[in-house]
């Protein structure tokens, strides 16, 4: 039996951050990753390809990460998927507001691209399953 690999959408304006967080999290076997470069694109990408997991820019222009999680959401195409922000922004009254907002982690960036995957795991197996 084979085990499909999880399904990563990896969402930045930033593309030189975009790139190597497809890299680092391509190396391991277990991912296929796909990324976009706004929140516009996350919504129309994630609901055509079904991610396993989002992992969302929270400053970016036009649609911010908040405001693409709201509408994720409020999708019933993508409203089971797991989003965890990325972002610089990670003293404990942003997070604990990521988290009240339906995130399912954050982040910090800069990442440690070694370490990107491996944290990201933890996220997906801390929440496997989609309702």
């Amino acid at each position: 039996m084979t085990i499909m690999p999880a399904r990563i959408l990896y969402v930045d304006d930033e593309d030189d951050i975009r790139e190597i967080a497809q890299m680092s999290l391509e190396l391991d076997p277990e991912f296929e990753v796909r990324s976009c470069s706004s929140g516009a694109a996350a919504l129309t990408d994630a609901a055509a390809w079904d991610p396993d997991l989002i992992l969302l820019d929270v400053m970016m222009p036009d649609m911010d990460g908040p405001e693409t999680l709201k509408r994720l959401a409020a999708s019933p195409l993508t409203a089971s998927i797991p989003v965890a922000f990325i972002t610089a922004r990670t003293q404990t009254h942003q997070v604990e507001r990521y988290l009240a907002m339906g995130a399912v982690g954050v982040i910090a960036k800069p990442f440690d691209p070694l370490a990107l995957a491996g944290e990201v795991r933890k996220l997906l197996s801390e929440h496997p399953g989609r309702a």
